[in-house]
């Protein structure tokens, strides 16, 4: 993998994944958006549309993820780094895994259900083929309150919902 970027690269790279993020969260689906770039360019970018697709896979890493392997004609992503604004799940995590991303950078953690390094370490797991190294916290302030923003919003109308019937 050449140099990694430095920390203004990665928050400009964040800043793109919260667009994406703030796209899903105009669509009703919880707001995660992702973007990958290989070797240097942007390859894939998605945001989470598991609702929209009723696909329970259509999450915003796996589908940057495809698109990034579909642009690079390999399903290894050797020279890439995927940026999401919030801890991949274990299924994403997985994907990570398979694909042979070397660095994935999140703005927030997710205690309860991260499947990188917060409640699964499927990323760092040396029972895994593959090991990837994490940044994390970046835009972390942004990107959780895009999501407390987003159930706060969804708690509000489903109380209004309650009230009407």
């Amino acid at each position: 993998m050449n140099e990694p970027p430095g920390m203004a690269v990665h928050e400009a790279r964040m800043r793109m994944a919260l667009r994406q993020a703030k796209m899903a969260a105009e669509a009703g689906e919880v707001p995660v958006g992702a973007v990958v770039f290989n070797g240097g360019e942007l390859a894939g970018q998605a945001w989470n549309q598991t609702r929209m697709l009723k696909d329970p896979t259509a999450h915003a890493e796996m589908l940057a993820i495809t698109q990034a392997a579909s642009a690079a004609g390999d399903w290894r992503l050797v020279d890439s780094i995927l940026y999401v604004t919030k801890e991949p799940c274990p299924m994403c995590a997985g994907a990570i895994v398979l694909a042979r991303i070397p660095l994935v950078v999140w703005g927030m953690s997710d205690p309860l259900r991260g499947g990188a390094v917060s409640r699964f370490q499927i990323l760092q797991s040396a029972e895994l083929n593959h090991r990837a190294e994490v940044l994390t916290g970046v835009l972390e302030e942004e990107c959780t309150a895009l999501i407390k923003e987003f159930f706060k919003k969804r708690r509000l109308e489903n109380k209004k919902d309650d009230e009407i019937e």
